[in-house]
């Protein structure tokens, strides 16, 4: 367990380390719009992989029950798609592509001028909660590895890439935000600091959780990694699904790179022993799905 929880503050260290860095980039790079897009379509692609092929089958294993798994899932999923609503954090890319690309018939109007409208402090809290839950899935995802083996020992490798990967871009979110409002880079980095802790605080509360209720541990790691399916099936939906009537000129390049994320995620699974027969767990988690 010491190695277990030593890669868990690796990965921690190097999610914060990436969201620090997609604070930064606006001043760094000049973040077009088509640029933005071919990055949310290869991590909205691993996201969509991992839900798939890693999660949701593995929650079944745990939970014993499909439909067990299927109802997790579904909280999962409109928890999120609810707090995007609520929130509107899910708002991809700097302010000032708003103003680049208003006269470009292609692009995705609604995001950026919604953005504009929108207050750093509700965007910031909603990303805050969903980076929450990333932790969450984080743990979940490591503890569901133990024991049946992980490339290199690398346990919950793939939600941390997808972790990894998404982080810039939500942290693009709010420092532009914080930039359009006239807050000083120093307030856009501790903004951005307490907003990157945030996982690491969802992992380490889903490894106390687990903790305190081992005999309860197969029910808390399949419950937590279908709910957490259901978030990233959301989240990656929610950054892909909206941009096919938008961007019908270079759809070939961005459905590769869709396939690519998605490929990345199949065959990283592929490199862990499979064992996905449902059975009954050792110990049930009666908590209704409200």
């Amino acid at each position: 367990m010491p190695t277990l929880y030593l890669l868990l503050a690796v990965y921690c260290g190097m999610i914060v380390l990436a969201s620090l860095a997609g604070g930064w980039l606006p001043g760094m790079i000049r973040l077009t719009h088509g640029r933005m897009q071919e990055m949310m379509s290869v991590v909205g692609g691993l996201m969509l992989g991992i839900g798939l092929f890693h999660m949701l089958p593995h929650a079944a294993h745990y939970l014993g029950s499909v439909e067990r798994t299927m109802h997790w899932a579904a909280g999962g999923l409109l928890l999120m798609f609810f707090l995007i609503r609520a929130f509107h954090f899910h708002q991809h890319g700097p302010a000032e592509i708003a103003d680049e690309d208003v006269h470009d018939p292609h692009h995705h109007h609604h995001a950026p001028g919604a953005a504009h409208r929108l207050s750093w402090m509700g965007v910031a809290f909603g990303l805050a909660l969903h980076t929450l839950i990333d932790g969450l899935a984080l743990g979940a995802s490591m503890q569901a590895d133990v024991g049946r083996g992980a490339v290199w020992s690398l346990f919950g490798l793939q939600t941390f890439l997808a972790i990894l990967l998404h982080k810039p871009l939500d942290a693009v979110s709010i420092t532009s935000l914080m930039a359009a409002g006239g807050w000083s880079s120093g307030w856009r980095n501790v903004v951005n600091a307490g907003f990157a802790l945030m996982c690491p605080l969802g992992a380490g509360l889903f490894f106390l959780g687990v903790g305190g209720l081992a005999e309860h541990r197969d029910a808390l790691v399949g419950a937590a990694l279908a709910f957490s399916g259901g978030v990233f099936l959301c989240i990656s939906l929610g950054d892909l699904l909206p941009e096919m009537e938008w961007h019908s000129h270079d759809r070939l390049r961005l459905s590769a790179l869709l396939l690519l994320g998605i490929g990345i995620a199949y065959a990283i699974e592929q490199t862990h022993p499979h064992d996905h027969a449902v059975h009954a767990p050792r110990h049930t988690l009666d908590v209704p799905l409200q």
